[in-house]
């Protein structure tokens, strides 16, 4: 237990650089970008008096590495700007609009593990029979659809000829539960296929290693029914391998979101960046691709802890 502790201490600490090395990035891009804040403000009919005004009054004439201090500092205190007129400050957009894509993400990661036990599990427990040649080829096909057809799809069967489920528009979960369900199923569901998919390979070669291991045949031997050691054995030591890899098919989910929020008319951060973009608004920008960018790398590092209380050799200290 202590083994592990430490390694999870030693995770925090590289989580600090790696933050600062992405607000250093972040900074660094935006500051590149062609769209003249002062211009994207005040508008076209500017004179360059004005402009010069607000650049001095903004510290936008100042060098870049006070700027960059300047910029740590507002982030400590949580301070991302303010949005171009109509002023608002870039943190209170991102509070309105960073939970639903909390929920839309954490509704992927379930259906893609869903999906990826569904087909993963059967196609280790038949390899190499028709099931596993099948649900192979349904792997490769998902691995290969993109998320956004996939929404599309799904709005014209199950939204317009079968009008189960929303075309667009969310419901808070505090006003309906259930209305709340139906307006992201379309949405996690497309987004959850091609990472369930390609989760269910990852299962599919882990539960194989592990069948083929001397304690699954010792234990079978010893009389042990197969479903009770591939429940509490196989299973539980195979998915170590996917959990790891999950960490890092959430950033495809969430990368998703930008584009599938947009399908969808979801208020959430992929529309906030779709919206930072046409209004030229780098602040608004900068702000949603930063908390994006720390958003994932957070899930990681728990998704590395996780890792290291399930993989039974760290427990042991080895």
């Amino acid at each position: 237990m202590l083994t592990v502790l430490n390694l999870v201490a030693r995770r925090f600490l590289t989580l600090i650089p790696l933050v600062l090395g992405i607000t250093l990035f972040v900074f660094v891009i935006m500051q590149f970008s062609p769209i003249d804040p002062a211009l994207s403000v005040l508008g076209d009919q500017a004179t360059p008096a004005q402009v010069e005004a607000f650049r001095a009054a903004n510290g936008l004439n100042d060098p870049l590495p006070l700027r960059y201090l300047h910029f740590l500092g507002d982030l400590v205190r949580g301070d991302l700007g303010m949005t171009f007129p109509p002023s608002v400050p870039v943190a209170e957009k991102i509070a309105l609009a960073l939970p639903l894509t909390i929920q839309l993400t954490a509704l992927g990661v379930v259906g893609a593990l869903v999906i990826a036990l569904a087909l993963g599990i059967p196609a280790a427990l038949y390899r190499d029979r028709w099931p596993d040649q099948v649900i192979r080829i349904v792997s490769m096909a998902g691995i290969a659809t993109p998320s956004f057809w996939l929404a599309l799809l799904f709005i014209q069967e199950f939204s317009v000829r079968r009008p189960i489920f929303p075309t667009g528009g969310y419901v808070n979960p505090a006003d309906s539960v259930g209305l709340w369900l139906q307006s992201l199923a379309l949405p996690a569901l497309a987004l959850a296929v091609p990472v369930g998919c390609s989760l269910a390979r990852i299962v599919r070669t882990s539960m194989v290693e592990e069948l083929d291991k001397d304690y699954v045949r010792t234990a079978v031997g010893a009389g042990l029914p197969p479903r009770v050691v591939i429940g509490r054995n196989v299973l539980r030591n195979a998915l170590v391998n996917p959990l790891t890899a999950l960490g890092l098919r959430i950033g495809y989910l969430i990368g998703g979101t930008v584009v599938i929020e947009a399908i969808f008319s979801l208020p959430g951060m992929g529309t906030q960046i779709m919206s930072a973009v046409q209004q030229n608004d780098t602040a608004l920008a900068q702000g949603t691709v930063l908390t994006i960018a720390i958003g994932f790398v957070v899930v990681n590092l728990v998704v590395d802890i996780l890792y290291l209380f399930a993989n039974p050799r760290l427990r042991g200290g080895h």
